[in-house]
């Protein structure tokens, strides 16, 4: 399908649109394996802190404590009966690391202070518009339902509506371009006919008066 039939007569496919990388080929279902498990593991995380009252302090707390219980008898027996320890890799951060990561957490930050004093300031009201919108509807969609359900939603949205975009895209697109092109004509039509009709009423006011 040319570029002119696209959705919104855009140059890229959906691919493309996504990185056309590795994060592209997962969401696009062409890591299909990958996919598959992210979706599973969301589930059982989902499933584990609903239906089982765990939050995620007390499960993250519970998962290390077992961690660092095997690791402490491991390593003691080893010593007993004279065998390696746990092979564990050397837990360490380089300075280059730490300085990078708090360079970009500045940087962010920084953005994010400058966005704040502008909308704060009224120099931008687009931008207030935008975040008050936003806010907003994070609010409604917050009252709805929970932080983790949302998460779960959000995430099969994201795994399943581009791929099947993907699949059906020559489909939805023909589709998409005859209702914008009804609705086109409707708009039209309503134009003439009513907002023609008003316009033509107040010039008629305007000249008896």
């Amino acid at each position: 399908m040319g570029s002119s039939s696209r959705l919104f007569n855009r140059q890229r496919t959906v691919h493309e649109i996504f990185g056309g990388g590795f994060v592209a080929d997962v969401i696009l279902w062409r890591q299909m394996n990958i996919t598959i498990g992210i979706l599973l593991v969301t589930l059982s995380s989902w499933v584990v802190f609903e239906r089982s009252g765990y939050t995620l302090l007390s499960l993250v707390s519970s998962v290390l404590l077992l961690l660092a219980v095997i690791l402490f008898l491991w390593a003691k027996s080893a010593a007993i009966l004279n065998r390696p320890a746990p092979p564990l890799p050397r837990l360490h951060l380089s300075e280059e690391t730490v300085t990078e990561v708090a360079f970009l957490i500045r940087t962010r930050l920084n953005a994010l202070l400058s966005i704040s004093q502008d909308i704060a300031l009224g120099k931008d009201t687009k931008l207030f518009l935008k975040v008050a919108a936003y806010l907003l509807l994070i609010s409604v969609v917050g009252g709805l339902t929970d932080f983790l359900t949302l998460g779960y939603a959000s995430l099969l949205i994201v795994l399943t509506i581009p791929a099947l975009y993907e699949k059906y895209e020559d489909y939805l697109d023909r589709y998409a371009g005859m209702v914008f092109k009804k609705s086109h004509q409707l708009y039209l039509k309503v134009d003439v006919e009513c907002i023609g009709r008003v316009q033509n009423w107040i010039l008629e006011r305007q000249k008896l008066s």
